[in-house]
């Protein structure tokens, strides 16, 4: 989890190649309130997308698109 202004702001987990959406991390997202949930998926394709444009639900994200927008 990293938080921004002492909130919750997102959490992410992270799986070499199982893309199916896990229900503990929207469990998690649901109970801390973060904005912003991520299954890192690091055998996945880059995909040119803004992991950021929606907040509110979990997103499965390939690892370099997750990567690509941390800078």
């Amino acid at each position: 989890m990293l938080a921004r202004d002492r909130k919750p702001w997102m959490l992410v987990e992270v799986k070499k190649s199982d893309e199916r959406l896990s229900p503990s991390l929207a469990h998690f997202q649901e109970q801390t309130g973060a904005p912003h949930a991520f299954q890192v998926v690091l055998d996945a394709d880059y995909v040119a997308a803004d992991c950021f444009a929606q907040a509110g639900k979990p997103l499965v994200v390939p690892g370099r698109t997750f990567l690509s927008q941390l800078v």
